[in-house]
Protein backbone atom coordinates (compact mmCIF):
# COMPACT_ATOMS: atom_id res chain seq x y z
CA UNK A 1 0.00 0.00 0.00
CA UNK A 2 1.41 3.48 -1.08
CA UNK A 3 1.63 6.44 1.43
CA UNK A 4 -0.11 9.29 0.22
CA UNK A 5 2.61 12.02 -1.25
CA UNK A 6 2.30 14.46 2.07
CA UNK A 7 2.97 11.47 4.57
CA UNK A 8 5.93 10.93 2.88
CA UNK A 9 6.84 14.08 3.11
CA UNK A 10 6.29 14.34 6.86
CA UNK A 11 8.51 11.55 7.54
CA UNK A 12 11.73 12.70 5.56
CA UNK A 13 10.80 15.95 7.05
CA UNK A 14 10.87 14.18 10.74
CA UNK A 15 13.86 12.04 9.74
CA UNK A 16 15.82 15.25 8.98
CA UNK A 17 15.35 17.05 11.84
CA UNK A 18 16.32 13.78 14.10
CA UNK A 19 19.21 13.72 12.14
CA UNK A 20 20.70 17.14 12.55
CA UNK A 21 19.30 16.98 16.72
CA UNK A 22 21.45 14.25 16.72
CA UNK A 23 23.89 16.07 15.65
CA UNK A 24 23.99 19.10 17.20
CA UNK A 25 26.59 19.03 20.06
CA UNK A 26 25.69 20.14 23.49
CA UNK A 27 27.40 23.45 24.88
CA UNK A 28 30.52 22.88 27.00
CA UNK A 29 30.49 22.79 30.92
CA UNK A 30 32.46 26.01 31.87
CA UNK A 31 34.30 23.57 34.42
CA UNK A 32 35.12 21.39 31.09
CA UNK A 33 36.89 23.76 29.27
CA UNK A 34 40.16 22.85 28.32
CA UNK A 35 42.48 25.36 29.99
CA UNK A 36 46.27 24.77 28.24
CA UNK A 37 47.79 27.42 30.88
CA UNK A 38 46.10 26.20 33.94
CA UNK A 39 48.45 27.57 36.74
CA UNK A 40 47.94 26.89 40.93
CA UNK A 41 48.54 30.06 42.98
CA UNK A 42 49.00 30.02 46.56
CA UNK A 43 48.15 32.32 49.18
CA UNK A 44 49.38 33.49 52.06
CA UNK A 45 48.52 31.31 55.52
CA UNK A 46 46.99 32.73 58.91
CA UNK A 47 48.62 31.24 62.19
CA UNK A 48 45.14 29.40 62.59
CA UNK A 49 45.92 27.35 59.82
CA UNK A 50 48.51 24.91 61.41
CA UNK A 51 46.88 21.79 63.08
CA UNK A 52 49.81 21.12 65.72
CA UNK A 53 50.06 18.58 68.87
CA UNK A 54 52.60 18.79 71.54
CA UNK A 55 52.36 14.82 72.32
CA UNK A 56 51.36 13.39 68.93
CA UNK A 57 53.13 13.73 65.23
CA UNK A 58 50.64 14.92 63.18
CA UNK A 59 50.83 13.93 59.44
CA UNK A 60 48.59 14.24 56.46
CA UNK A 61 45.58 15.63 56.42
CA UNK A 62 42.71 15.72 54.37
CA UNK A 63 38.99 17.30 53.84
CA UNK A 64 35.48 17.47 53.36
CA UNK A 65 32.60 19.51 54.38
CA UNK A 66 29.77 17.23 56.26
CA UNK A 67 26.00 17.79 55.51
CA UNK A 68 26.60 19.66 59.43
CA UNK A 69 28.18 22.41 57.82
CA UNK A 70 31.39 21.89 59.61
CA UNK A 71 34.67 20.61 57.74
CA UNK A 72 36.12 17.46 58.75
CA UNK A 73 39.52 16.51 58.87
CA UNK A 74 41.01 13.18 58.37
CA UNK A 75 45.02 12.55 59.52
CA UNK A 76 47.46 10.42 60.53
CA UNK A 77 48.92 10.58 63.94
CA UNK A 78 51.21 8.59 66.48
CA UNK A 79 52.82 9.22 69.54
CA UNK A 80 55.90 11.77 69.17
CA UNK A 81 57.86 10.13 72.17
CA UNK A 82 58.28 6.96 69.99
CA UNK A 83 60.25 8.66 66.99
CA UNK A 84 59.02 8.60 63.38
CA UNK A 85 57.08 5.44 63.62
CA UNK A 86 54.05 6.18 60.66
CA UNK A 87 55.26 2.85 59.67
CA UNK A 88 53.87 1.07 62.07
CA UNK A 89 51.95 3.15 64.78
CA UNK A 90 49.93 5.80 63.12
CA UNK A 91 46.37 6.06 63.11
CA UNK A 92 44.16 7.82 61.39
CA UNK A 93 42.15 10.30 63.40
CA UNK A 94 39.47 12.86 63.39
CA UNK A 95 39.25 16.98 63.80
CA UNK A 96 36.47 19.36 62.79
CA UNK A 97 36.37 23.22 62.09
CA UNK A 98 33.93 25.39 61.44
CA UNK A 99 36.24 27.23 58.30
CA UNK A 100 38.23 25.17 55.44
CA UNK A 101 41.54 27.41 57.39
CA UNK A 102 40.90 26.10 60.81
CA UNK A 103 41.40 26.39 63.56
CA UNK A 104 40.53 22.92 64.02
CA UNK A 105 40.18 20.81 67.37
CA UNK A 106 40.33 16.58 67.18
CA UNK A 107 37.05 14.80 67.91
CA UNK A 108 38.05 11.44 67.83
CA UNK A 109 39.95 8.58 66.06
CA UNK A 110 38.55 7.01 62.80
CA UNK A 111 40.90 3.99 62.16
CA UNK A 112 42.66 2.98 65.02
CA UNK A 113 44.20 -0.61 66.10
CA UNK A 114 41.65 -3.28 65.57
CA UNK A 115 44.03 -6.27 65.75
CA UNK A 116 47.39 -7.86 64.19
CA UNK A 117 45.25 -10.42 61.97
CA UNK A 118 43.90 -8.18 60.44
CA UNK A 119 45.76 -6.75 57.15
CA UNK A 120 45.19 -3.00 58.54
CA UNK A 121 45.24 -4.09 62.22
CA UNK A 122 48.66 -2.44 63.53
CA UNK A 123 48.79 0.88 61.25
CA UNK A 124 46.29 3.07 59.29
CA UNK A 125 47.86 6.03 57.75
CA UNK A 126 47.53 8.80 54.61
CA UNK A 127 43.60 9.33 54.43
CA UNK A 128 42.12 10.68 51.79
CA UNK A 129 38.41 11.43 51.88
CA UNK A 130 35.59 11.39 49.36
CA UNK A 131 31.68 11.65 48.97
CA UNK A 132 30.57 9.82 46.55
CA UNK A 133 26.25 9.89 45.81
CA UNK A 134 25.86 10.41 49.14
CA UNK A 135 28.53 8.36 51.28
CA UNK A 136 31.84 9.15 52.81
CA UNK A 137 34.90 6.71 51.39
CA UNK A 138 38.13 7.35 53.19
CA UNK A 139 40.63 5.90 51.51
CA UNK A 140 43.78 4.80 53.19
CA UNK A 141 47.09 2.81 53.75
CA UNK A 142 47.02 -0.19 56.20
CA UNK A 143 49.24 -2.54 57.15
CA UNK A 144 50.24 -5.44 59.97
CA UNK A 145 53.72 -7.01 61.32
CA UNK A 146 55.55 -7.41 64.40
CA UNK A 147 55.18 -4.22 65.99
CA UNK A 148 58.43 -3.60 66.51
CA UNK A 149 60.13 0.04 66.84
CA UNK A 150 63.15 0.58 65.14
CA UNK A 151 63.16 4.55 65.18
CA UNK A 152 63.68 6.76 68.21
CA UNK A 153 63.70 10.50 67.92
CA UNK A 154 66.14 12.17 66.01
CA UNK A 155 66.71 8.61 64.75
CA UNK A 156 64.45 7.42 61.51
CA UNK A 157 64.71 3.75 61.10
CA UNK A 158 61.59 1.74 59.16
CA UNK A 159 60.19 -1.11 60.44
CA UNK A 160 60.70 -3.53 56.81
CA UNK A 161 58.07 -6.26 57.96
CA UNK A 162 55.40 -3.39 58.37
CA UNK A 163 56.83 -0.90 55.53
CA UNK A 164 56.12 -3.99 52.86
CA UNK A 165 52.91 -5.08 54.36
CA UNK A 166 51.78 -1.99 52.93
CA UNK A 167 48.46 -2.21 51.26
CA UNK A 168 45.43 0.09 49.94
CA UNK A 169 42.21 -0.01 51.77
CA UNK A 170 38.95 2.04 51.47
CA UNK A 171 36.56 2.88 55.08
CA UNK A 172 32.77 3.97 54.31
CA UNK A 173 30.62 5.68 56.38
CA UNK A 174 27.42 7.09 55.90
CA UNK A 175 28.45 10.22 57.71
CA UNK A 176 31.72 11.80 57.95
CA UNK A 177 31.53 11.22 62.21
CA UNK A 178 31.27 7.19 61.49
CA UNK A 179 30.96 4.78 62.50
CA UNK A 180 33.31 3.24 59.54
CA UNK A 181 32.77 0.32 57.84
CA UNK A 182 36.26 -1.37 57.42
CA UNK A 183 36.70 -4.89 55.11
CA UNK A 184 38.19 -7.86 55.49
CA UNK A 185 40.60 -7.63 52.32
CA UNK A 186 42.43 -4.87 50.86
CA UNK A 187 41.06 -2.75 47.73
CA UNK A 188 44.10 -2.76 45.98
CA UNK A 189 46.52 -5.65 47.09
CA UNK A 190 49.55 -6.57 45.44
CA UNK A 191 50.12 -9.11 42.61
CA UNK A 192 50.66 -12.30 42.47
CA UNK A 193 53.17 -11.93 39.53
CA UNK A 194 56.67 -10.96 40.81
CA UNK A 195 57.63 -9.02 38.22
CA UNK A 196 54.48 -7.03 38.45
CA UNK A 197 55.46 -2.77 39.35
CA UNK A 198 52.96 -3.43 42.59
CA UNK A 199 54.18 -7.23 43.60
CA UNK A 200 56.10 -6.14 47.15
CA UNK A 201 53.34 -3.10 48.49
CA UNK A 202 50.72 -0.96 47.17
CA UNK A 203 50.14 2.54 49.52
CA UNK A 204 48.64 6.11 49.11
CA UNK A 205 45.96 6.42 47.22
CA UNK A 206 44.51 8.92 45.39
CA UNK A 207 41.09 8.71 43.46
CA UNK A 208 38.47 10.78 41.25
CA UNK A 209 35.50 10.65 39.59
CA UNK A 210 36.15 10.03 35.51
CA UNK A 211 33.95 12.86 33.42
CA UNK A 212 32.50 9.75 31.85
CA UNK A 213 31.84 7.39 34.26
CA UNK A 214 33.17 5.44 37.08
CA UNK A 215 36.54 6.19 39.13
CA UNK A 216 40.24 6.07 38.09
CA UNK A 217 43.10 5.98 41.22
CA UNK A 218 47.00 6.63 41.35
CA UNK A 219 48.96 5.13 43.70
CA UNK A 220 52.29 4.17 45.18
CA UNK A 221 53.63 0.80 44.17
CA UNK A 222 56.88 -0.99 45.14
CA UNK A 223 58.37 -3.99 43.04
CA UNK A 224 60.35 -6.64 43.57
CA UNK A 225 63.35 -6.58 40.36
CA UNK A 226 65.43 -4.75 42.65
CA UNK A 227 67.13 -7.29 45.49
CA UNK A 228 67.41 -5.86 49.29
CA UNK A 229 64.89 -6.23 51.27
CA UNK A 230 63.35 -2.42 50.44
CA UNK A 231 63.00 -3.71 46.67
CA UNK A 232 61.98 -1.52 43.81
CA UNK A 233 61.65 0.34 41.97
CA UNK A 234 59.24 2.75 43.55
CA UNK A 235 56.69 4.03 41.01
CA UNK A 236 53.36 4.91 40.35
CA UNK A 237 50.03 3.14 38.66
CA UNK A 238 46.70 3.89 37.81
CA UNK A 239 43.77 2.00 38.75
CA UNK A 240 40.05 2.30 37.38
CA UNK A 241 36.65 0.77 38.47
CA UNK A 242 32.86 1.14 38.04
CA UNK A 243 32.43 1.71 41.54
CA UNK A 244 34.27 3.48 44.42
CA UNK A 245 34.58 -0.41 46.42
CA UNK A 246 35.84 -2.02 43.69
CA UNK A 247 37.16 -4.10 42.04
CA UNK A 248 39.93 -2.13 40.38
CA UNK A 249 41.72 -2.87 37.33
CA UNK A 250 45.24 -2.44 37.24
CA UNK A 251 47.40 -1.02 34.21
CA UNK A 252 50.85 -1.56 33.93
CA UNK A 253 52.41 1.35 32.51
CA UNK A 254 53.98 3.47 35.29
CA UNK A 255 53.57 7.69 35.79
CA UNK A 256 54.86 10.57 36.71
CA UNK A 257 58.76 8.94 35.69
CA UNK A 258 61.45 10.99 34.98
CA UNK A 259 64.62 9.65 33.22
CA UNK A 260 67.91 9.18 35.06
CA UNK A 261 65.80 9.14 38.26
CA UNK A 262 64.82 5.80 40.28
CA UNK A 263 62.21 7.72 42.78
CA UNK A 264 61.22 10.95 41.01
CA UNK A 265 57.81 11.51 42.46
CA UNK A 266 55.98 10.87 45.89
CA UNK A 267 52.05 11.61 47.38
CA UNK A 268 50.05 12.83 44.14
CA UNK A 269 46.96 13.92 44.73
CA UNK A 270 44.62 13.60 41.47
CA UNK A 271 41.13 15.58 40.40
CA UNK A 272 39.38 16.64 37.77
CA UNK A 273 39.02 20.70 36.45
CA UNK A 274 39.54 22.57 33.20
CA UNK A 275 38.92 19.58 30.83
CA UNK A 276 41.76 17.65 31.98
CA UNK A 277 43.11 15.38 35.01
CA UNK A 278 45.07 17.40 37.47
CA UNK A 279 47.92 16.00 39.88
CA UNK A 280 49.53 17.93 42.27
CA UNK A 281 53.25 15.68 43.12
CA UNK A 282 55.85 15.93 45.22
CA UNK A 283 59.18 15.85 43.08
CA UNK A 284 61.39 14.39 45.32
CA UNK A 285 65.00 15.90 44.16
CA UNK A 286 64.46 18.16 41.85
CA UNK A 287 63.61 15.64 39.11
CA UNK A 288 60.92 18.03 37.07
CA UNK A 289 62.14 21.51 37.69
CA UNK A 290 64.78 23.73 38.84
CA UNK A 291 63.47 23.99 42.18
CA UNK A 292 64.87 20.95 43.67
CA UNK A 293 62.62 19.33 46.37
CA UNK A 294 59.11 20.98 46.13
CA UNK A 295 55.06 20.27 44.76
CA UNK A 296 54.93 20.08 40.97
CA UNK A 297 51.71 20.23 38.54
CA UNK A 298 50.94 17.76 35.99
CA UNK A 299 47.80 17.01 33.96
CA UNK A 300 46.26 14.53 31.70
CA UNK A 301 43.71 14.26 28.74
CA UNK A 302 42.67 11.07 29.90
CA UNK A 303 44.31 9.65 33.05
CA UNK A 304 46.84 7.62 31.81
CA UNK A 305 49.39 9.13 30.13
CA UNK A 306 50.46 12.14 32.36
CA UNK A 307 52.83 15.39 31.61
CA UNK A 308 54.50 17.92 33.54
CA UNK A 309 52.15 20.95 33.07
CA UNK A 310 53.42 24.17 31.43
CA UNK A 311 52.99 25.75 34.96
CA UNK A 312 54.62 23.15 36.56
CA UNK A 313 56.01 24.74 40.44
CA UNK A 314 53.56 24.89 42.79
CA UNK A 315 55.31 25.66 45.92
CA UNK A 316 59.01 25.41 47.26
CA UNK A 317 59.75 23.85 50.37
CA UNK A 318 58.64 27.11 52.53
CA UNK A 319 55.18 28.67 53.81
CA UNK A 320 53.90 32.40 53.05
CA UNK A 321 52.72 33.46 56.59
CA UNK A 322 50.34 36.60 56.39
CA UNK A 323 52.34 38.93 58.08
CA UNK A 324 55.16 39.08 54.88
CA UNK A 325 57.56 36.31 56.53
CA UNK A 326 58.67 33.21 54.70
CA UNK A 327 59.29 30.07 56.79
CA UNK A 328 61.62 27.31 55.12
CA UNK A 329 60.89 23.91 56.40
CA UNK A 330 62.08 20.63 55.95
CA UNK A 331 59.07 18.73 53.94
CA UNK A 332 55.97 20.28 52.40
CA UNK A 333 54.21 16.78 51.24
CA UNK A 334 51.15 14.99 51.31
CA UNK A 335 49.61 17.29 49.34
CA UNK A 336 45.53 17.00 49.51
CA UNK A 337 43.14 19.86 47.42
CA UNK A 338 40.00 20.75 49.45
CA UNK A 339 37.12 21.24 46.52
CA UNK A 340 34.02 23.31 46.50
CA UNK A 341 32.09 22.42 43.45
CA UNK A 342 35.01 21.67 41.56
CA UNK A 343 37.50 24.08 42.21
CA UNK A 344 40.07 24.07 44.72
CA UNK A 345 39.80 26.23 47.66
CA UNK A 346 43.20 24.92 50.17
CA UNK A 347 45.81 22.94 49.97
CA UNK A 348 46.12 20.72 52.69
CA UNK A 349 49.61 19.05 53.20
CA UNK A 350 52.22 17.61 55.78
CA UNK A 351 55.08 19.82 57.40
CA UNK A 352 57.80 19.60 59.65
CA UNK A 353 60.72 21.53 61.47
CA UNK A 354 63.90 19.77 62.98
CA UNK A 355 65.24 21.23 66.28
CA UNK A 356 68.71 20.86 67.06
CA UNK A 357 68.90 17.66 68.53
CA UNK A 358 67.29 16.40 64.89
CA UNK A 359 63.80 15.80 66.10
CA UNK A 360 61.15 16.23 63.56
CA UNK A 361 58.50 18.17 64.82
CA UNK A 362 55.50 17.32 61.86
CA UNK A 363 52.64 19.62 61.95
CA UNK A 364 49.07 20.34 59.12
CA UNK A 365 49.14 23.75 57.48
CA UNK A 366 46.37 24.67 55.14
CA UNK A 367 47.04 27.14 52.23
CA UNK A 368 44.94 29.22 50.42
CA UNK A 369 44.38 28.48 47.00
CA UNK A 370 43.10 28.96 43.53
CA UNK A 371 43.33 28.09 39.87
CA UNK A 372 44.06 30.65 37.08
CA UNK A 373 44.49 30.40 33.28
CA UNK A 374 47.26 32.70 32.98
Amino acid sequence: MKCPLSISVMLLMLLIACAEKKDKKEPVNRSDKKIENFKIELGNVSPKSIFVSDTMSIWGGSLIKGEDNLYHMYYSRWKKDLGWVWDSHSEIAHAVSKSPFGPFEHKDVALSIRDAKYWDGLCTHNPTIHKFDGKYYLYYMGNTGDGKIYSKPGKIKLNPVHRNNQRIGVAVSDSPDGPWKRFDQPLINVSADSTALDALMTSNPSITKRPEGGFLMVYKAVGKKKPGIWGGPVVHCVATSDSPTGPFKKYDKPVFTAKGHDFPAEDPFIWYESGKYRAIVKDMHGAFTDAGKSLVLFESEDGFDWNLSKNALVSKLEINWEDGSTQKVDHLERPQLYLENGKPVALLCASDTIDDNGVLHSFNVQIPVKTSNE
